[in-house]
């Protein structure tokens, strides 16, 4: 079942465009001395998406049209 859910969500994930530079990425992660997973880049732009539709979420209900950093 656990395998079924991973291939669901690379699928979603496949669905949608890459909104991190993944060489920054990488970089970042191999300068505090680790490797990075080829997954990592996806999934930090999952965790994007997800802080992006909230902050939308919430400029929407204080009725405005501007997404500002606070709502982040």
């Amino acid at each position: 079942m656990a395998k079924k859910k991973a291939a669901s969500k690379k699928k979603a994930t496949a669905k949608r465009d890459v909104l991190v530079v993944a060489s920054k990425i990488k970089d970042y992660i191999k300068s505090k001395g680790l490797q990075s997973s080829g997954e990592v880049v996806p999934a930090l732009s999952e965790k994007i998406y997800a802080m992006i539709d909230e902050a939308t979420g919430r400029t929407k209900e204080n009725k405005r049209s501007t997404v500002r950093p606070h709502d982040l």
